[in-house]
This record gives C-alpha cells, structure tokens and sequence, in this order.
C-alpha cells in the first residue's frame, strides 16, 4: 500500500511515516501543498494523508484542487482542528475520513487499511478473490484456508493486484509501488516476483489467478467476474488544475 503523507511538521511526519512503515506501507512525504498536487498527479497512490494547515495553501483547497481535476484517490485529513465545522468542510471539499490530533496510531493505520478497502470494493476487513484471501492488517494469505508463506516484496505485489482486481499493471507500476523511486532494481525483478508467486499460489491451489497480457503487464483475475479486465487503467490522470 502506497500513502502520500502531506505534512509540514517534521515531527509529526516523521512519527506518522514511522507508523505506517511499521505496518509495510510505502510512504512518500511532501510538505507543500503544490508538491502534493503533483506527485497525486504524477504517481497512483492508495490514499492521501492530509494537514490542513500547510506553507503555502489550506489543505481544504488541495483536496478542491483533486477532485477538480477527478483525482479519485481517498483523502483522510490529519489536523489539529478539532469544531465541527472544520470536519463538515473537510468532508465537503471530498475528504473521505477525518482524524484529530493527538491520535492513536493504531488507528490511524486501521482507518487508513479500511478506507483504502472500501474504495477498492472491498467490504470485508479481508480482500478475497476466488480461492485467495488478503488480511491487510496481518499481512496473512491463505489459499482455501491454507496459509500461503509469501517474502515482503512476494506479497507487496499480491497486494497491489488484490487491490487492484482487474486492471492491468505495468511492470514500471510495480517498481513505483515498491520501490518508490529509489534504488530500482532492474524491470525484470517483476517478472521473478510474478513467477514465485504463481508457484506458490498453485502450489496452494490457486493457478490461474495472476495473468499476463503481453505488451501490458499483470492482472488479477476473479474467476466468477468472467476475467473481465481494464486495459484503460494505465492512462495518465488529468491534470491538476
């Protein structure tokens, strides 16, 4: 999972970004609300953990300027404003979650995990595809029950094409997701993640999950969906305004 935090407290975005690498997130920081709208321009994150209080513009207004520009990533506001007012702003700019300061860390990351699921379509605390099943907060895969061992990087791309149940990904969206622009290993890594994992899921009994379509990358499939996929999901997003 791939979080955008935007915050110019170096204290507290160091104490968040702690938090949620503790729970394997990828977390990219920014400080700016103009730098924040170009890497939600730029790159495909999970969700935005927002400050309202930011150098050079509200966060009210980074959130106006998203959807403006139909940026659908879920945005959970992260600020010391605590009247009423302020959250029935936030939620009506498009903010999806609200969160005081001082928080719960745990929950920040439990509130993270369930408004990233609900926005993917998943209902459930778990992510289930067929005979596969995620639990996001334990990190656990089982195949019909069976736990299925997987390395971080193993299921830090099972997750993603979980997450992302029928869209194709890029082998260069699955090194951004990883690796998040630093010390990228070669492309072809992607192709030994997807081979281990293919194994060890049909090892599991579950074979016929990851697929490949030439020219494009990797898709999930869901076997009672008809193996629907979205070749359009690797189009650049709009603009910002």
């Amino acid at each position: 999972m791939r979080v955008l935090l935007v915050e110019d407290d170096t204290i507290v975005a160091r104490g968040v970004s702690l938090a949620l690498k503790a729970a394997s997130m990828i977390v990219d920081i920014s400080d700016t609300g103009e730098e924040a709208l170009e890497l939600a321009r730029l790159y495909d994150y999970d969700i935005i953990v927002l400050d309202l209080m930011l150098p050079d513009m509200e966060g009210y207004e980074v959130v106006r300027r998203l959807r403006a520009a139909r940026i659908e990533t879920p945005v959970l506001i992260l600020s010391g404003l605590t009247r009423p007012q302020a959250k029935v702003r936030g939620f009506g700019m498009g903010a999806d979650d609200y969160i005081t300061k001082p928080f719960d860390q745990q929950e920040l990351v439990a509130r993270i995990q369930a408004i990233v699921r609900r926005a993917k379509g998943f209902s459930q605390p778990t992510l289930t595809v067929g005979p596969l099943t995620l639990n996001l907060g334990s990190r656990e895969v089982l195949v019909e029950g069976r736990n299925v061992h997987l390395t971080g990087k193993e299921y830090a791309v099972l997750e993603l094409l979980t997450l992302r149940k029928g869209v194709v990904l890029t082998k260069e969206a699955f090194l951004n997701h990883l690796y998040g622009g630093m010390d990228e290993p070669e492309v072809k890594i992607i192709d030994v993640f997807i081979c281990k994992l293919r194994k060890k899921l049909a090892h599991a009994g579950a074979s016929d999950l990851i697929g490949t379509v030439w020219g494009r990358g990797y898709v999930l499939r869901d076997p009672s969906s008809g193996a629907r996929i979205n070749l359009a999901s690797e189009a650049p997003q709009a603009a910002v305004a």
